[in-house]
């Protein structure tokens, strides 16, 4: 996994994550390992990711597999730099790892949205009539994403009291989002749209996304505009980038998407992956599901945004919306998971919760496991703070 880091008295740079250590990628091509691949090594020595984002798939990926190399064989060819190269993790500050120009939120997850649907119109169908047909989204404030591990305040807005009437307060109902952020690696002309067969090309890798969220703030905001204060105070993001290639093993089929959508989001192949999703609230999982239970596909979320002609930046993080599965357990946030407080939900401490306090911290976890062989994203947390 990619991410940049910072120690000692070095500037933040790309470093790649292995195991309790991560390789200074600047150190390395300064030191000639990379010659083959005709890199400059002062795109390693930048303080986001972009730079080598844009040098393209095909050079990312030799990256890649020459790094693979050289950490082969308990890291030989490294053996006499070690080092020089190699970082311990516990030393290192993490930064976040790209330099975001746009962000997009997606509501991608169709468990999430049925609960939700459930929640607030009991008495009809519980999925709006245009879900089933196109990757609804709206467009996210890009500049209050954090990378993991920063605080999150809670945040203050207007919400209705007992009288139904307005008034200005901290937020009572702060939640978390469990999702998956897309980082793109590629960028799309103004105007033209992406082919929903090309449209992964695009993707440079997977970050874990915690889209926090004010219910109280939200739900009297929303209409008829959608989430404003009530997201745009802090998402989080974890500091380590999975390149995408590296989900091939686990792709798989979706769910059965009924009516058939339009032809522009039809794809020719599998589209979804298996990748398991925990949520920790302080030190008890509350949460697993599977990134499986998308009812859109990366590729269908990228052809639908940009089908009207709207271009793609290096850089820029789509998010899949809340994952969940049809059980409780399996809710990716604490409004289904209590059903919008009316269900607290009881921690191995004792206490409980409807939606978050002071002091909470959540964490998101994922993996796959190709052959039964783990491999982890890196993780995001958050911290709730008054």
């Amino acid at each position: 996994m990619y991410g940049i880091f910072s120690y000692d008295i070095a500037s933040p740079r790309v470093g790649y994550r292995h195991g309790d250590f991560i390789l200074d990628l600047e150190t390395v091509a300064l030191l000639g390992y990379f010659n083959p691949l005709n890199i400059n090594p002062s795109v390693f020595a930048q303080p986001v990711l972009n730079p080598f984002m844009a040098l393209g798939r095909a050079t990312c990926r030799a990256v890649s597999n020459r790094i693979g190399e050289l950490l082969a064989n308990n890291e030989d060819a490294l053996r006499e730099v070690h080092d020089q190269v190699l970082i311990r993790a516990t030393r290192a500050t993490l930064h976040r790892p790209v330099h975001i120009g746009d962000y997009t939120d997606f509501y991608a997850g169709i468990h999430h949205a049925e609960h939700v649907g459930r929640i607030f119109r009991p008495d009809g169908d519980p999925l709006l009539a245009n879900y089933r047909h196109m990757p609804v989204a709206y467009h996210g404030r890009a500049s209050s994403i954090v990378v993991s591990g920063t605080p999150i305040r809670r945040p203050s807005g207007q919400v209705l009291n007992a009288d139904k009437q307005p008034e200005f307060r901290p937020s009572a109902a702060l939640d978390f989002e469990l999702e998956l952020g897309l980082v793109i690696g590629k960028a799309s002309p103004l105007g033209q749209p992406v082919p929903i067969d090309e449209a992964e090309d695009y993707i440079f890798g997977l970050v874990l996304f915690n889209d926090w969220s004010a219910r109280d703030i939200q739900r009297w905001e929303y209409q008829p505009l959608g989430p404003f204060l009530g997201k745009n105070f802090g998402s989080s993001m974890s500091a380590w980038v999975l390149p995408f290639h590296e989900l091939e093993p686990v792709r798989c089929a979706g769910p059965e998407q009924h009516p058939r959508p339009l032809p522009y989001l039809q794809p020719s192949g599998p589209g979804h992956f298996d990748i398991r999703l925990e949520v920790w609230l302080n030190d008890a999982c509350i949460t697993r599901s599977n990134a499986r239970y998308l009812y859109w596909s990366f590729a269908q979320m990228i052809a639908h945004h940009t089908v009207n002609g709207c271009n793609l930046n290096v850089g820029d993080i789509l998010a899949t919306g809340t994952i969940s599965g049809p059980t409780p357990d399996e809710s990716g946030s604490l409004l289904e998971q209590s059903w919008n407080g009316t269900r607290p939900l009881t921690l191995p401490d004792g206490s409980t919760r409807t939606f978050l306090l002071d002091g909470d911290r959540v964490t998101m976890r994922a993996f796959f496991a190709p052959d039964g062989h783990r491999q982890e994203l890196g993780e995001v947390t958050g911290r709730i703070v008054g």
